[in-house]
């Protein structure tokens, strides 16, 4: 993997996605993630999901009513209305395919310029929704992921989105919103080979990702510059509680855990260093780090750049945790193999073993190490892909 992100592969470290949310819409903001997007001046593009999305809406849009929309609108998560252009479609008896291109923004995305189709047919009633992986997209055969061996690799946010979206049009259209959506990305079997995919053993192409449909574009220098602009507008503002998030779940959890402003959220991506340094130089009473487990397991052992590229997720490392509390030589070898942190940590908590919790209080520790004696007071909150926290720490 490259130093850039990858949607249509998965993040070897079973993190989040990093699709940042509030890409539109930043002008209006003073603080916050989208403040921090517009001051890069980079552009945002949008995910492998958010393509699928649009293809399956304007397939099934097609297949009720003989008509391609073009372009076909979809509402994201957090309720942006993005209109994509149809770069192939094809309407049969039987079914209807649409094609997008996937436009990765500024992001050096591997699968920017991918075209992402969509071959949407009619189930009989009460099937439901059904995904099938077609060429060049990923079917899962280890555990570890967030889906069960077998399944295709689109992942839990995507799936929603297809659902809801093909419920909104069969509402429209008269349909019964029984299908069967089968997925499949051009040359994606070659573009994976430049992800993660094949050692997570997701084989046979890409995964469909996203948590909120956007990609935000990631260049070092300029979103560490608007990581130290975030901290300066969040002390402005007299805000004493900031956090610093790896991504869009981790920023849920953090407003729901403390209730925290926008202005006082630092989307620090992988930049964990970044934060850590800055806030050493310009502190504030207290500072939580939030994200996913694997990523702050990274910064656990000592990693201040938490992107793949990067930094890797240290099994042996974890088993060694896994021992601290408490596990003994059977789960710690376990936990050595794992295939993802995801995998390890769930196997530890099989066994009644804290690994999150352990994992979260030596990141803290090492953010602590950073600051060197400011006056911050640290927390760290582990979550898993659904936002659930799966570790805390103690504040210190």
């Amino acid at each position: 993997m490259s130093g850039t992100a990858k949607d249509g592969g998965e993040p070897k470290d079973g993190g989040e996605p990093k699709d940042g949310g509030g890409a539109q819409g930043a002008g209006e903001a003073k603080g916050g993630r989208a403040a921090q997007l517009k001051h890069t001046g980079l552009r945002h593009g949008w995910t492998t999901g958010a393509c699928a999305t649009a293809a399956t809406t304007a397939a099934y849009t097609a297949l009720l009513t003989g008509e391609f929309p073009d372009p076909v609108t979809i509402t994201l998560p957090k309720g942006q209305t993005p209109s994509f252009a149809l770069a192939a479609e094809k309407l049969t008896a039987e079914s209807a395919m649409a094609g997008i291109v996937k436009d990765a923004g500024d992001d050096p995305d591997v699968t920017h310029g991918a075209l992402v189709r969509s071959t949407v047919r009619r189930l009989p009633a009460g099937a439901g929704v059904v995904f099938r992986a077609g060429p060049g997209v990923g079917t899962i055969t280890r555990p570890g992921l967030p889906l069960p061996v077998g399944e295709p690799a689109v992942n839990p946010v995507p799936r929603q989105m297809m659902r809801d979206h093909v419920a909104e049009v069969a509402a429209r259209h008269g349909g019964t919103g029984d299908v069967e959506i089968t997925l499949s990305v051009d040359h994606g079997e070659e573009i994976a080979r430049s992800t993660w995919n094949p050692r997570l053993g997701i084989l046979g192409g890409l995964s469909i990702l996203g948590t909120t449909g956007i990609v935000v574009p990631y260049s070092c220098s300029a979103w560490i510059d608007s990581i130290r602009r975030g901290v300066d507008v969040a002390r402005a503002a007299g805000r004493t509680h900031l956090a610093g998030c790896t991504g869009s779940t981790s920023e849920k959890t953090v407003v729901a855990e403390y209730e925290l402003p926008e202005d006082a959220l630092l989307d620090m991506g992988d930049f964990a260093g970044a934060v850590l340094k800055y806030v050493r130089r310009h502190p504030v009473d207290r500072l939580t780090i939030c994200g996913g487990f694997a990523k702050l397991s990274k910064l656990a052992a000592g990693h201040l750049d938490l992107h793949s590229a990067r930094s890797q997720v240290d099994k042996g490392f974890l088993a060694e945790l896994a021992r601290r509390g408490g596990a003994d030589e059977a789960l710690a070898a376990e936990v050595a193999g794992a295939n993802t942190g995801l995998a390890a940590l769930q196997l530890c908590a099989a066994a009644g073993v804290p690994l999150g919790d352990l994992v979260a209080t030596v990141a803290r520790d090492e953010a602590l190490a950073v600051l060197r004696g400011a006056p911050v007071a640290v927390d760290v909150i582990c979550v898993d892909r659904a936002g659930t926290v799966v570790g805390r720490s103690a504040i210190r």
